[in-house]
């Protein structure tokens, strides 16, 4: 606890003094839809209500309005928390929607850190990229990365524990907050693999049924939302279909890496260098970047003739992680996914050579104030 309270404390003293900054240095720009609502409806000053930018503004327009036209693209249980405890919380959506996503993710934190089979000093390494991290001040603002980063936090936990139906149940919570969650379960599969061999041998078919019981229940999370989608909008894909409505130019084709990366050679190479042009930049890096270092760390975990099934499952869940969004034709956003691969902080954490770890902490310490920088002045920037 200690250790995710100072951890924390720390991060969000950052955050907040970049917030309160960088206004001096940077001309607010604010590019996207019902900025104004932010500035006019909930009377707070711009370093607060700017961590509702972009997708933040919309999860608080559905908690107060419910969704409107192609808002079925941001999943509901983040919006549906909001709204459930604003009334407790000063009836300020956008401050209850801080709250929740502050306190989740501290939250989080102890649940990770408890949960990870690592060393402390392992573990310390790992608070600090993923806290120096460039994106991470996602996880304190309007979205859903606080949120979900608690749930996923309490999946690892109660797995590590063996308390499988719980688990489960937290899985199908998840698979309301994010479509990612829903391949969750291949991590308690791992686990209850191993549990299904003794079973069997033993003959436990009630035991087994459980444990394929435990696996298929997350999907009804999803299954629910697609229903409520086919009932209002008569598409149970629409939160896939309506995504080019919000641009990064996604597609609804599904479009593999290697054609991905050739559409940013060709940006690259024709595109006129802006600010766009940068974050296209981050963005290719980044996913280059950790999609390298997830796909080391899956080597040096087969290779071992005693594979660990924990780490295992947790790289192929970072990796799908990372590489699902990019099926849309875009590496958009990714820094900000690649908040949920941790197996990539894992990795960096068990980084040998100090001097090293040392160097990524910085860089990341200075993309990380950069880049919120130029978010809290309403530039999109994941």
């Amino acid at each position: 606890m200690v250790l995710a309270l100072l951890g924390f404390f720390v991060w969000k003293t950052v955050d907040i003094i970049v917030g309160l900054s960088f206004p001096i240095f940077i001309p607010y720009l604010g590019f996207f839809p019902y900025k104004e609502t932010l500035s006019t409806v909930f009377h707070l000053p711009p370093w607060i209500y700017s961590w509702a930018n972009f997708d933040g503004i919309h999860y608080i327009l559905i908690a107060l309005n419910g969704y409107s036209q192609y808002e079925q693209a941001f999943f509901p249980l983040y919006p549906l928390m909001i709204r459930f405890f604003n009334p407790l919380l000063g009836n300020n959506l956008l401050l209850t929607g801080l709250f929740i996503s502050n306190l989740s993710f501290f939250l989080g934190l102890y649940l990770i850190v408890r949960s990870l089979p690592e060393t402390p000093l392992k573990k310390r390494w790992f608070l600090v990229f993923l806290l120096a991290f460039p994106t991470s001040f996602f996880f304190g603002a309007v979205y859903t990365e606080g949120l979900f980063f608690l749930l996923f936090g309490l999946f690892l936990f109660l797995v590590k524990k063996k308390y499988y139906l719980l688990a489960s149940l937290t899985a199908l919570i998840v698979s309301l907050t994010r479509l990612v969650g829903i391949f969750i379960p291949i991590i308690l599969f791992f686990e209850l693999f191993r549990q299904t061999v003794v079973s069997f041998r033993k003959k436990d078919w009630l035991q087994l049924a459980c444990y394929a019981l435990y696996v298929t229940i997350p999907f009804f999370g999803l299954l629910v939302y697609c229903f409520f989608l086919w009932q209002t909008t008569s598409d149970p894909f629409f939160f896939f279909s309506s995504q080019p409505i919000f641009g990064a130019h996604r597609s609804t084709h599904l479009i593999l890496l290697p054609q991905v990366y050739f559409r940013y050679f060709k940006i690259f190479i024709t595109a006129r260098p802006n600010f766009q042009y940068f974050i296209s930049l981050i963005e290719f890096f980044f996913f280059t970047f950790v999609f390298l270092v997830l796909l080391f760390d899956l080597y040096k975990i087969t290779r071992n003739r005693k594979i660990n099934p924990g780490r295992l499952s947790l790289n192929i869940f970072s990796l799908i992680n990372l590489c699902l969004p990019t099926l849309t034709g875009t590496f958009s956003s990714i820094p900000r996914y690649a908040l949920f691969s941790l197996s990539f902080f894992i990795f960096l954490a068990g980084i040998k050579n100090n001097t090293v770890k040392l160097i990524i902490a910085g860089i990341f310490f200075w993309l990380h104030i950069m880049m919120l920088g130029f978010f809290i002045q309403g530039y999109f920037v994941s």
